[in-house]
């Protein structure tokens, strides 16, 4: 694993490689929560359902990951009152194992600092193992709910220093 391959650029939510990386997260999203391959319209369905354009300046910024120059990832933050919300966390596939997840959430928490938000907190889902595993290694403490989102069980709380 090698952070120093990766370099992360906010980016707005309707750019094409955002919307692309997205798309792909969404897809992934709908087809693990159903255990089948994705149906016509359901990433579109789910993307309408959860719109990301609030993941731009002034309520909150979508990074882009690349990979040896190419978009391999992205993650979103929604500033809230004295916090912030992560989302949209994706690594493609062929980039998994190589280190983006963890410089997504390092640079988020530089975000989240520099926006003078002392806590980052998120949702996810029982069946996302890895993400779960992913947010404990670095520092994220499961919490009682804070929302009733209709995909959320496990709900995460990071204090910045």
């Amino acid at each position: 694993m090698n952070a120093t391959d990766w370099t992360t650029v906010p980016t707005r939510p309707d750019r094409p490689e955002a919307t692309a990386l997205l798309e792909e997260y969404f897809e992934e999203m709908v087809r693990r929560y159903h255990g089948r391959p994705v149906r016509p319209g359901e990433v579109a369905a789910a993307m309408a359902d959860e719109p990301s354009d609030d993941l731009a300046a002034p309520t909150g910024i979508l990074l882009v990951a690349h990979r040896d120059g190419r978009p391999a990832g992205c993650a979103g933050l929604r500033y809230r009152p004295g916090w912030a919300e992560l989302t949209r966390v994706y690594v493609r596939p062929a980039h998994r194992g190589h280190g983006g997840g963890a410089v997504l959430l390092a640079a988020m928490a530089e975000r989240a600092r520099a926006a003078e938000v002392d806590r980052i907190r998120l949702d996810t889902r029982g069946d996302l193992i890895e993400a779960r595993a992913l947010y404990a290694r670095h520092g994220y403490r499961e919490i009682p709910a804070y929302n009733d989102g209709p995909y959320a069980e496990h709900w995460f709380e990071k204090v910045l220093s």
